[in-house]
């Protein structure tokens, strides 16, 4: 019999002052996630400084069975936020126990942080040179205190290969949702955010959670002019007929559209042609001319254009990584939308 493949290792370093939250993030997106015959895809563990109770920031703490040896198994290690972070918050740099827990990480493992998770990885040296995001109320003060991070705080999560970061709190079920998608494909990382009951990927960035004045009560919404686009991706989109559907003008439906969603009307168009493409190289046989036209990209150059921009493969690679895992063929009746990417 041939042996069924061992599930891609999670494991979840949890520190004192845990936002209890967090930690429900990683094990609850990779937990759900699940090939076309119901074998989950992620083994997702939990492990501390040592094994035994970890203070979180509600009125109870969590008994922890693993210590710091657990993290040379791992093939993914995610970091949730704390609140007691001490040196590594104010000064940048590890405790001796946390550098030592660190060195157990094998080369080539996958690092994931959710919020203030970011400050460890960045005291490690992990985030040197390289793209980051935090929790907007802690950018400025995470780029002070590492110069040598490319930090960005206007998106909701940054993916620089072996090493992701996300933005506050449940920006974290953007980026588990993410990771999900880039190993398993968009059917997999769609039906468990359909399980989870969330969105398979938010517009925009962090911008539109920063305080701001409350939107005035007649600013309606853009949601009939999305629904009467997810009818029509296949035809020729015009912004005035997007705003026809909401009875505004195009300057005040652009802006509106901007506001709710963060993005412009035509990078979401453009992201949900992008999704459709995925779903129809996932699961049919349709040449690249058909796929082009059913997702509304009119021809195969343009389809491979916005299809390698958006996800940094052609058409061809990605039908053949997942038409060949044989993850995520189910069907998904609701084809929910996935990452925009802009257009120009």
């Amino acid at each position: 019999m041939p042996i069924e493949p061992r599930p891609h290792r999670v494991v979840v370093l949890v520190l004192a002052g845990l936002l209890p939250f967090e930690l429900g993030i990683p094990h609850r997106i990779f937990g759900l996630a699940k090939d076309r015959e119901g074998r989950r895809l992620y083994e997702i563990l939990t492990c501390g400084l040592a094994p035994g109770p970890v203070r979180t920031d509600a009125d109870f703490a969590i008994h922890v069975e693993h210590g710091p040896e657990l993290l040379a198994t791992a093939d993914t290690v995610v970091v949730p936020a704390s609140y007691e972070l001490g040196p590594v918050h104010d000064e940048g740099r590890l405790t001796g126990e946390l550098a030592a827990a660190l060195a157990h990480i094998r080369p080539g493992t996958r690092l994931v942080s959710i919020c203030t998770g970011g400050y460890v990885l960045a005291a490690a040296g992990y985030l040197d040179g390289r793209p980051a995001t935090t929790h907007w109320v802690y950018a400025e003060h995470f780029q002070r205190m590492f110069p040598a991070v490319r930090v960005d705080a206007s998106v909701l999560y940054t993916d620089d290969g072996d090493v992701l970061t996300s933005a506050g709190v449940a920006a974290g079920v953007d980026l588990c949702l993410h990771i999900v998608r880039r190993d398993h494909g968009a059917a997999v990382a769609n039906e468990t955010a359909r399980r989870t009951v969330v969105p398979p990927h938010r517009e925009g960035g962090q911008a539109q959670f920063v305080d701001r004045p409350v939107p005035a009560p007649q600013q309606a919404s853009t949601t009939a002019a999305r629904a009467w686009v997810l009818d029509r991706l296949h035809e020729p989109l015009r912004l005035s007929d997007l705003a026809r559907q909401e009875a505004v003008s195009v300057r005040t439906f652009t802006r509106r559209f901007r506001q709710e969603s963060g993005v412009s009307p035509g990078e979401w168009i453009t992201g949900r042609r992008v999704e459709r493409a995925r779903q129809l190289l996932e699961r049919t046989e349709l040449p690249m001319e058909a796929v082009a036209r059913e997702a509304g990209f009119g021809t195969a150059q343009s389809l491979r254009k916005h299809v390698q921009a958006a996800l940094g493969v052609s058409p061809t690679a990605y039908r053949r990584t997942f038409r060949a895992s044989g993850a995520g063929a189910g069907p998904d009746p609701d084809g929910p939308p996935g990452p925009g990417v802009p257009v120009h």
